[in-house]
């Protein structure tokens, strides 16, 4: 390597100076289409339903297909990295999730809609851990936090952006446009690629790094059999109880048998050895509840607002604006806080909050006020998740050694996918059975949850349409407000608290 692409004699990284701007551009870009797609498909379901003729079970496909193979496949996707070189596989994740992407934008169905999002969630298996291990090995250290922080902080305009201006497409040009969410991935992709392909040199790979392809086939098969058990076919009718034991046993059974190859390969994808850790496993587990809570909120609750009340997906998107800056504007300060109080007590206020904002979405759903209760309540839960998010990663960081924080953030993350796979799946079974039961059989054809009808309503069958709705969301609500009280007391008990005085 040239002494060009060496900043400090005792550090050398694989990417000249000259050419790092390049490689912190394509990450941004990178994490741009993921952050995009992640934030305003929710949004974009009712108007993707109405143009497609599409059932809530495609709904939660188009969402589930994605996260269940990006869930089950980024920690090999992170191995793969150090085992072929970053730029190579970092690109190959670029280029197929912007060909999928691509695929998605011309779907003519639903069926080849969820293909295409099952492909972009390999894509993206592949991608999402690589932008920011790219940006870690092109940077040497005293360089690295500045490199990483230009990172967040377009990630976070991302995240606050990317919803206002999906919203504001779909209502100003109507149904078809949800195929824009996924159209504009297209020039961001080719730029990352052109800019990473011609700009950046290749890194040297590891090499000697096996890979677990048989974890990552048995946990892909049987978090996708959990999931069909769960949701069932393409109609708007609920799984049969044989239907579940079949599909979501087996599921189990294959996931049990991907676990007990974990705990004997040499090297597995995900080293069971982490969960003897109190902490470690404690992060994980609330995790798991808590992100499994947001995940099926933000999935309902913009369907309940956009087919139920009549919602435009622009009000949508700033009734959730509240999140994405709260999350930017509170994280810093939530992390300094758990380096002196321990990431515990933030971490379990914080999940209060939440439940509190969801326990009180599903009490004011009938008064269908966007400004009056969504918006204040959105506001709690960005609070509640600007105390979360960052202690979180600080209690997964120190509960293991230094030489496993790498595996240890991509099992957290994984873990916060395969959440939002189970939540859709889960909450979807419980809303299909929940509205057909408050409908009281007097539904018809295209009356369903999150779809707006076909044709118009007489009075009486819209009222009791809306009010359908707005129950079956109100049981989603209350669920997951009791599980963030469980993610609270999971932080409280297993969590590291320390005194602000020994801390100081």
């Amino acid at each position: 390597m040239q002494s060009e692409g060496v900043a400090n004699p005792r550090e050398e990284t694989f990417c000249p100076v000259s050419r790092r701007r390049y490689v912190l551009v394509s990450a941004i870009l990178a994490s741009s289409m993921g952050f995009i797609d992640g934030s305003v498909l929710s949004i974009a379901i009712p108007a993707l339903r109405a143009d497609l003729g599409a059932s809530l079970a495609d709904a939660q496909w188009v969402s589930n297909s994605y996260m269940l193979f990006l869930g089950a496949l980024i920690l090999i996707g992170g191995a793969a990295g150090d085992r072929f070189g970053l730029r190579r596989v970092f690109g190959f994740g670029i280029a197929l999730f912007t060909a999928a992407s691509i695929a998605c934008a011309l779907s003519p169905n639903a069926g080849l809609l969820i293909l295409a999002r099952a492909v972009q969630g390999v894509g993206a298996a592949f991608m999402v851990p690589g932008s920011l291990a790219i940006i870690a090995k092109a940077y040497p250290k005293e360089e690295r936090g500045k490199a990483i922080g230009l990172w967040a902080a377009a990630s976070s305009l991302t995240t606050i952006l990317g919803p206002i201006i999906g919203g504001l497409v779909l209502t100003v040009f109507g149904d078809w446009s949800w195929r824009l969410v996924f159209a504009i991935n297209l020039p961001l992709g080719a730029v990352a690629l052109a800019l990473l392909w011609l700009r950046v040199p290749a890194d040297p790979p590891a090499g000697g790094r096996s890979l677990d392809v048989i974890g990552a086939i048995l946990a892909s098969l049987g978090l996708m059999l959990i999931a069909f058990g769960l949701t069932g076919g393409g109609d708007e009718g609920t799984p049969s109880v044989s239907h579940i034991l079949t599909f979501a046993g087996s599921g189990v059974v294959i996931f049990t048998g991907f676990l007990f190859w974990e705990a004997r390969a040499k090297g597995p994808m995900l080293p069971l050895r982490l969960f003897a850790n109190r902490g470690f496993s404690g992060a994980n587990a609330l995790t798991l509840t808590l992100y499994f809570a947001l995940s099926a909120v933000s999935f309902f609750l913009p369907m309940t607002m956009i087919a139920g009340w009549g919602v435009s997906p622009a009000e949508v998107s700033l009734a959730f604006l509240p999140l994405g800056v709260a999350l930017t504007l509170l994280s810093s300060w939530a992390g300094g806080l758990a380096d002196r109080f321990g990431p515990a007590p933030l971490i379990a206020a914080g999940a209060v909050l939440v439940g509190l904002a969801f326990a009180g979405l599903g009490f004011t759903a009938p008064l269908q006020n966007v400004w009056g209760a969504v918006l204040p309540l959105v506001c709690l839960m960005g609070i509640g998740m600007g105390l979360v998010v960052s202690p979180l990663s600080t209690a997964v960081m120190t509960s293991v050694e230094d030489a496993d924080t790498g595996i240890a953030s991509g099992v957290n993350n994984a873990v916060a996918r395969v959440a939002a796979l189970l939540a859709v799946a889960t909450m979807g079974f419980v809303a299909a059975v929940a509205f057909g039961r408050f409908m009281g059989g007097a539904g018809g054809p295209g009356i369903a949850f999150g779809l707006v009808p076909p044709a118009p309503l007489d009075a009486g069958a819209e009222s009791a349409r809306q009010a359908a709705t707005d129950s079956t969301f109100a049981v989603i609500a209350y669920i997951n407000a009791a599980l963030c009280l469980v993610s609270a007391a999971i932080a409280w008990t297993t969590l590291e608290t320390k005194s602000g005085r020994q801390a100081g």
